[in-house]
C-alpha cells in the first residue's frame, strides 16, 4: 500500500465479472456529509458504472449511506456523482467506450492524502466460459498451495 493511501472499498465483483483493459484514477466531486460517510466506509458500488454526458463523467448506482451523526441536512444517498478528470482524459475514455463492449466501473475508492479518490476501469464483459476458467484457474493455484504447504511441514 502507497504512502498517504488507505483503501475505503473494493469492487471484487468487477474483476470477476470484466477483463479490465485500462484503469485510470480519478477525483470525485462530494457534498458535505458524504465525504464524512465515505470516511466511514458506509458505501455500496456493485453495480455502479460511469457514463459520459456532455463532456462530464457521472457514477451512477453509487449508494453513500446518510450521516448518521448529521443533522437534517444531510445528502441524497443515490444522486449520481460527476468524477473529476482532465478533458484529454474525457476524450480518451469517450473514444474507448464508444467500441463495442467497453463500459467503465468503479473499481475502487480510497483516501489519498484525505481526498477521495475513484479507480475507473475500462472494462469488457466477459463471457460464461471465461468465468469457468478464472474459477478453474483459481482452485488449480488453492491446490498448489495447499501441497507446497503440506510439504514444507513434513
Amino acid at each position: 500500500m502507497a504512502e498517504g493511501r488507505k483503501i475505503i472499498a473494493q469492487n471484487r465483483k468487477a474483476h470477476f465479472n470484466y477483463a479490465i483493459e485500462d484503469s485510470i484514477e480519478c477525483g470525485i466531486a462530494l457534498e458535505g456529509t458524504e465525504v464524512k460517510s465515505v470516511k466511514a466506509g458506509n458505501v455500496s458500488f456493485a453495480d455502479s458504472f460511469a457514463t459520459i454526458e456532455n463532456g462530464e463523467v457521472w457514477v451512477q448506482n453509487f449508494h453513500i449511506a446518510e450521516y448518521a451523526f448529521s443533522s437534517v441536512f444531510n445528502h441524497s444517498p443515490d444522486r449520481k456523482k460527476k468524477l473529476l478528470l482532465h478533458k484529454e482524459e474525457i476524450k480518451r475514455l469517450q473514444r474507448k467506450v464508444d467500441e463495442k463492449g467497453y463500459t467503465l466501473i468503479p473499481l475502487d475508492f480510497y483516501l489519498k492524502d484525505g481526498r477521495v479518490k475513484v479507480t475507473l476501469g475500462v472494462c469488457k464483459g466477459k463471457k460464461l466460459f471465461d468465468k469457468r476458467a478464472d474459477i478453474r484457474e483459481r482452485d488449480i493455484n488453492r491446490e498448489v498451495a495447499r501441497e507446497f504447504k503440506n510439504r514444507q511441514q513434513d
